[in-house]
């Protein structure tokens, strides 16, 4: 069997979104051929603590833990971690109180300033201290396995750094695997870089590009935009167009109709476009009360709280529910209860076209799905699978009528009806993507090629891109900044 060695920062029982995509190609890629070898963070902390996750992984899989040596990063884990035991089971009063002295001018200013030097002093993200020992580990794990390629999937991007150095003390290829759009869309630590520095990710990531084997986007869109954003860069024949999936083969089930049509939704809620969907219930409650009374919306996830208050104050509670953040094996029996399953799209800005997972896991889930969505890559997939429940996230009349004939089709027992096409769901399977994987780890061209200039770019990135064209290939970088590379 042939050996990869798998870079990934996150990875189960981390149970945040980074960790899923990295996962289902371990899981499938023994039964084409290759051995994953996997290099992730050991942590006492997690983002979302998910045991059960262990518990997908094929048998024989390594997984190398190793830890950052960072001490700056490890306080910072512990203060989180005490902060959320703190609120967790905190009353309401309370919370508002740690809230309100979280906000305290003094407070916010001195925190802004500890995060802005961190964006500057920490390259190319704040798991900076984790490339020389994720390096030399993935350098002695590829000796023990007899690997023939490396593959590193980023955020965070010090993981995309580790296996060109790898790459470059072994003489082994690596590709490259972008969850998220680094430099095209900017994350809070980006953000508040200057701009020399933003400069210097740029500088880094052509550098990337150019000496690797293949490069794995999500969508043809974010490669035709990193296609512009960064010339001579990227060879067309190696980039691989990959989107995130599902695991195991979609069953329909019968939808048992419930006293009310209930609406979930899982997963994070800020920085999506929710609020407009609380003031079309609040206009729906009002014109027609009648069918208002028949929805229910079940909120899983973080923010619920927050999602709570609102529905308080809008007097939605008889029909928002919220709860905290479940397991996700609960999450999935959730979905598969549901009558129907609610997709947000993200509030503007640049880059954010290419955001969102969830999708995939609603379309395993074979239910209804609701899009309250902007023209973004989440809709154009839910209209390539048959799904006619759209509505424009900016549109309240639009998702008031989306909800009417939801409700409606419940009414008359015909759900089904507005199921995804599971034909058609079957592109995005993850038995799907991981034979796309393997033909990047074998070093062969992609199914469907990239053809620059035939896919538009986000309107959110022309502006962008046209200003960038790479333009800091001029701008001198003291050599002392570029010690990731």
């Amino acid at each position: 069997m042939r050996s990869v060695v798998m870079i990934s920062h996150y990875f189960p029982p981390e149970g945040s979104a980074g960790t899923y995509r990295p996962l289902r190609f371990v899981r499938h890629l023994p039964s084409h051929g290759w051995r994953p070898v996997v290099i992730a963070e050991k942590t006492q902390y997690y983002e979302r603590y998910d045991p059960q996750l262990l518990d997908l992984l094929p048998s024989g899989v390594e997984i190398v833990r190793v830890p950052n040596p960072d001490p700056w990063k490890a306080i910072q884990e512990r203060r989180t971690q005490k902060f959320r035991q703190k609120i967790s089971s905190a009353p309401t009063d309370v919370i508002v109180r740690i809230a309100t002295s979280h906000e305290r001018p003094l407070r916010t200013t001195l925190r802004n300033l500890v995060h802005t030097i961190e964006s500057i002093v920490y390259f190319p993200d704040l798991t900076m201290r984790w490339i020389r020992p994720a390096t030399e580990a993935a350098i002695k794990a590829c000796a023990q396995s007899g690997s023939e390629v490396i593959w590193a999937t980023g955020g965070p991007w010090s993981s995309l750094v580790v296996a060109r150095k790898v790459s470059r003390r072994t003489g082994l290829p690596y590709i490259l695997d972008f969850r998220d759009s680094w430099t095209l869309e900017p994350d809070p630590f980006e953000a508040r870089q200057p701009e020399w520095a933003k400069v210097r990710n740029r500088q880094l990531l052509g550098r990337l590009f150019s000496d690797a084997r293949a490069v794995v986007f999500r969508y043809m869109a974010e490669a035709e935009s990193y296609w512009r954003a960064f010339p001579g860069f990227l060879d067309a024949e190696r980039v691989h167009i990959i989107p995130n999936g599902y695991d195991g083969v979609i069953t329909q089930t019968a939808i048992d109709r419930q006293d009310r049509c209930t609406v979930v939704y899982t997963g994070y809620i800020d920085g999506y476009w929710y609020e407009n969907v609380f003031d079309a219930l609040v206009e729906l409650k009002r014109a027609d009360p009648d069918v208002a009374r028949k929805l229910r919306f079940v909120f899983a996830g973080e923010g619920a709280r927050a999602i709570s208050q609102l529905a308080d104050r809008l007097a939605l509670s008889d029909i928002v529910k919220a709860t905290g953040v479940l397991p996700f094996s609960e999450t999935n029996q959730l979905q598969s209860r549901a009558d129907a399953l609610l997709l947000l799209g993200w509030r503007p800005g640049r880059g954010r076209e290419f955001r969102g997972s969830k999708i995939f896991g609603y379309l395993k889930a074979a239910r209804p799905i609701i899009g309250v969505l902007p023209d973004d890559e989440n809709k154009r997939i839910l209209q390539s699978v048959g799904v006619r429940t759209i509505a424009h996230a900016g549109s309240i009349p639009e998702i008031i009528e989306v909800f009417r004939r939801l409700v409606k089709t419940w009414s008359t027992g015909d759900l089904a009806s507005l199921l995804p096409n599971p034909k058609a769901c079957e592109k995005y399977s993850a038995e799907t993507q991981t034979l796309a994987l393997v033909r990047a780890l074998e070093g062969l061209p992609p199914d469907e090629p990239f053809k620059p200039g035939t896919c538009a770019v986000p309107p959110s990135l022309v502006n962008f891109i046209s200003t960038v064209r790479l333009q800091e290939r001029s701008t001198v970088i003291p050599a002392s900044n570029l010690q990731s590379d």
